[in-house]
């Protein structure tokens, strides 16, 4: 008889066990599934939304163009995120970037640049100085204001007489490049004569604010392929731009600023010196480039194939 009761508990026991083991099992292929949908959904989202990488190139009118990262999402990491929610959240989505397969220090011969990328929403701001300095505070309290960063072009020549006011722009947060050493006409200057005015120039840069540029604007935008080739053996890249506020000539500041917001567009370059026209127009003119869902960074941050989204 106890041997009758021992063999039917050891029933009851198997069968509960059993029982527990389905139901666990079973509740694990239903959660296999679920998680099966989530990630196929997950593939689908990528499959739509992923964005090729643009190559950087030499175009027939821009010259240089800097290439862009592509992106795609990262279907194994946006999984991991969702899946012990069990759903799909597009907050959840983890996006990588894709460089190029061609970058801007792959391109030659070596080019000018004149522009960024086309698809990168962002321009920037090259201010070339040479004089002007009492327009320089100001112009700074309008970026600092705007909390935008822009890149400054050196003069030697005026860094030499003014180190305080080079070392206040750099601590400010502004990039530096460098605009030669006395303001001359490359065009018509010798490659020997080129890099003295460049190492010249980069040398009491570093002496004032301890910086090595990396980016030479050459004064009036007048160059040569020799001036290129200078820049490209210290290591430089040429900067040119792609709109000009031409603020020398003392436009009304409206008209300018009118003039310059209705040409920009990504990747645009504006030229611009510390002016009276500059002062009295800049406020607006970030104020309406912003307005048109575009960043405004540095020479360097346009030039990073980095996505801006």
């Amino acid at each position: 008889m106890k041997t009758y009761k021992w063999i039917m508990l050891v029933c009851v026991l198997i069968a509960a066990i059993g029982s527990a083991t389905f139901v666990s099992y079973a509740t694990s292929l239903s959660a296999d599934s679920e998680n099966d949908t989530l990630y196929k959904k997950i593939q689908l989202y990528a499959k739509q939304f992923d964005i090729e990488p643009i190559d950087a190139k030499i175009d027939r009118v821009w010259k240089a163009i800097p290439g862009y990262n592509g992106q795609r999402i990262d279907v194994k990491a946006s999984y991991n995120k969702m899946k012990k929610a069990g759903k799909f959240d597009h907050a959840k989505l983890v996006f990588e970037e894709v460089p190029p397969a061609v970058h801007l220090d792959d391109l030659s011969p070596p080019q000018p640049i004149f522009r960024g990328n086309p698809e990168k929403p962002m321009v920037s701001l090259l201010i070339n100085v040479a004089w002007g300095n009492e327009f320089i505070p100001p112009i700074l309290n309008i970026l600092n204001d705007h909390q935008v960063k822009a890149t400054f072009f050196f003069d030697g020549s005026w860094v030499k007489k003014n180190p305080d006011i080079a070392l206040l722009i750099y601590n400010e947060g502004h990039e530096i490049g460098n605009h030669a050493y006395s303001h001359p006409d490359l065009q018509q200057r010798s490659k020997a004569e080129t890099l003295e005015e460049i190492q010249k120039t980069n040398e009491v840069i570093y002496q004032a604010i301890g910086v090595q540029p990396k980016w030479f604007g050459p004064p009036s935008g007048s160059f040569n392929q020799q001036t290129i080739e200078a820049a490209h053996e210290l290591n430089m890249k040429t900067i040119l731009w792609t709109v000009d506020t031409v603020d020398w000539k003392k436009p009304k500041p409206s008209e300018m600023v009118r003039r310059v917001v209705s040409q920009v567009e990504n990747g645009t370059m504006i030229l611009m010196h510390p002016t009276d026209p500059v002062v009295k127009g800049l406020d607006t003119m970030l104020t309406e480039i912003k307005a048109k869902n575009l960043q405004i960074g540095t020479v360097s941050d346009l030039m990073s194939e980095k996505r801006v989204d």
